[in-house]
């Protein structure tokens, strides 16, 4: 039996054991950095409804820091599955005195109605300076 275009995709999702809200919607390692790049501009808005327009209903944001630091991505790896992406790395925060944090980070997207939002954001300054920082 020939599976309707629609349902092969979501059990081609079911098969590799992940969880799917919607349809599975193809991303690619560009688009889930851009993600990481549209966060950070909402954060330069200083609006917080720009910021949380990119968190899912349910969201969890764990931060490391605040008073409107800006982020660079330093080192990532960026996985991607069936409606989730990964983005895991380290980046630095720099403030406006010129003193920067160096933090871990995960960001854990989810598809939600057709839109990559962040289900899971967590972020934590290294416990050790890092060599060359």
């Amino acid at each position: 039996m020939a599976w309707p275009r629609g349902l092969a995709k979501v059990r081609a999702c079911s098969d590799q054991g992940f969880h799917w809200r919607s349809p599975h919607s193809p991303v690619t390692q560009a688009q889930v950095g851009a993600l990481f790049d549209r966060w950070n501009d909402s954060l330069r808005t200083l609006d917080p409804d720009k910021v949380t327009a990119n968190y899912a209903p349910d969201g969890v944001l764990l931060p490391t820091v605040s008073n409107n630091p800006r982020g660079t991505i330093d080192k990532r790896i960026i996985r991607i599955g069936c409606n989730v992406a990964q983005d895991v790395g380290t980046y630095t925060f720099k403030f406006k005195d010129g003193t920067s944090v160096h933090a871990r980070y995960t960001y854990v997207y989810e598809l939600v109605n057709g839109q990559w939002l962040i289900a899971h954001h967590h972020s934590s300054a290294m416990p050790e300076a890092v060599a060359g920082k």
